[in-house]
């Protein structure tokens, strides 16, 4: 009985001692549970994301999250300080910071943020697109355009697999479009261009100097350095070259083009004092063809002497031609003689020149290079519209082929003659004009009436006296006077 009573007495303390047990760990759960409710600080971080890939060109917007200091029951919201940007319209990887500080301790978060690009670039093309043999592009146009890089037309690439061909482009991101297309052979003709003026024209003695040439074919591209030039120039020798420029593409197909070399006799240029051909009058006229155009020609027909016409747009054609056939020299005046109009430049100079040049040639069918300027070459009126305009020009129409000649008698038709319309006054002005010892180049006008009553007997004086009478031809000494602008 006894036994019994000790057993049952162990097995009650040993109870006591497990209920003992867990009461302290419940008591110490109790004491830890409140010094982690109430007790134990530290930082609680909800909904950050420490890595995050946003597409290119689209907005950014800054996730929502929390972050405070405290316990779980009292946590209190920290003031956050944000370092870096992130610049969506560039592709690239962006740090940002967010730093705090918890008892005066800084401490941060840190976040990459991903700018990429999956979107792939887009090809458009023509229907009319076909290629050349070496694969460029030979007809229509086709573009790529991507969404971050732009224009990548540049970039296409044309590849061929078996019988299938296709255009092909990649972006910076790696992003590829391949589109199947057709290809049609292109064949094209190569083009030569000259740098430089078509002819050329020097003097005896001058050195040619090249002016260079261009060649491309639309689907060889740049042919310059294949350009074969044939042919030569000897400046020693009065006459006119030919110089060839030929090429050739990758289908056999050539080109060519030639430039003409004109190499002319030394410019002489006398003024007034004495010339090779001391004696000589040049009758001249200006501003025609005029009312007395048809006059002057009988007279100088009746005469047996040649003269020089400086025509203008003005009056028939048919006086003109039978300038020229009558064995007359028909030179270049102005079309307009409207000095506002010649003298504006030296293109507007020149477009005047080439109309007036045009009818010469139409209707003689003789480009003539011997030219007056209006006023003479020193005339002081195109100061008003271009400061040392006939500096410049005297020395382009030289260079251009041209011939000038401006005169050392005047007739005086066209000023204080003009004033009393007497034949009388021209025929005295030219007569007082004239000498023997040099060449005598007479302005007069052809639109005068009174002029032409004077030629008959300004012809007769000078064979009379010894003058011989002869028209202005390529090799004839320049009469010029001392440029003013």
């Amino acid at each position: 009985m006894e036994n019994k009573e000790i057993i049952l007495d162990k097995k009650k303390s040993k109870k006591k001692i497990i209920i003992l047990i867990i009461s302290l760990m419940l008591v110490l759960l109790v004491i830890v549970s409140l010094y982690i409710l109430v007790f134990n600080k530290k930082v609680y971080v909800e909904d950050f994301i420490s890595e995050e890939k946003i597409l290119v060109n689209t907005e950014y917007q800054e996730p929502k999250f929390s972050i405070c200091y405290g316990t779980i029951l009292i946590c209190k919201e920290l003031e956050l300080f944000k370092e870096g940007n992130v610049d969506t319209t560039k592709l690239g990887e962006y740090f940002l910071s967010y730093k705090y500080k918890i008892k005066n301790k800084e401490e941060k978060l840190e976040k990459k943020v991903v700018v990429y690009d999956d979107i792939k670039p887009s090809i458009i093309i023509d229907s009319s697109l076909e290629f050349c043999k070496n694969g460029n592009i030979g007809k229509g146009e086709y573009h790529a355009i991507d969404n971050y890089d732009g224009d990548l037309t540049d970039k296409v690439k044309l590849s061929i697999e078996g019988d299938k061909s296709y255009l092909e482009v990649m972006d910076s991101s790696n992003n590829k479009t391949s589109i199947e297309v057709d290809v049609l052979e292109f064949t094209s003709d190569p083009v030569i261009t000259l740098n430089g003026k078509s002819t050329v024209y020097l003097t005896v003695g001058d050195t040619y100097k090249e002016s260079g040439y261009e060649a491309s074919d639309i689907c060889d591209g740049d042919l310059t350095s294949k350009v074969k030039v044939s042919g030569n120039v000897n400046t020693n020798s009065v006459g006119t070259y030919t110089l060839t420029y030929q090429v050739e593409n990758s289908e056999g197909k050539t080109a060519e083009v030639k430039r003409k070399v004109v190499v002319q006799k030394k410019v002489y240029v006398v003024n007034g004092s004495s010339c090779n051909k001391n004696g000589a009058i040049y009758l001249t006229f200006d501003d025609g063809p005029g009312t007395g155009t048809e006059k002057i020609l009988n007279v100088l027909r009746d005469e047996g002497v040649k003269a020089t016409f400086f025509v203008t747009r003005a009056g028939a054609d048919s006086l003109i031609k039978r300038e020229f056939d009558e064995g007359h020299t028909v030179a270049l005046h102005t079309w307009t003689h409207d000095y506002a109009t010649v003298y504006a430049s030296m293109d507007a100079y020149f477009n005047d020149l080439n109309k007036v040049s045009d009818r010469v040639k139409r209707i003689t069918g003789v480009e003539s290079k011997i030219i007056r300027f209006p006023g003479g070459s020193s005339n002081t009126v195109s100061r008003k519209y271009q400061t040392g305009l006939m500096t410049l020009l005297t020395r382009e129409v030289l260079s251009r082929g041209y011939r000038y000649h401006d005169w050392n008698v005047d007739s005086n038709d066209a000023g204080s003659c003009a004033k009393v319309g007497s034949s009388v006054c021209v025929y005295n002005s030219v007569i007082k004009g004239l000498s023997l010892n040099k060449c005598n180049m007479v302005l007069m006008h052809d639109i005068k009436s009174y002029t032409a009553n004077a030629i008959s007997d300004i012809i007769r004086y000078g064979k009379q006296n010894g003058y011989t009478f002869e028209v202005i031809t390529m090799d004839t000494p320049m009469v010029t006077q001392r440029v003013n602008n």
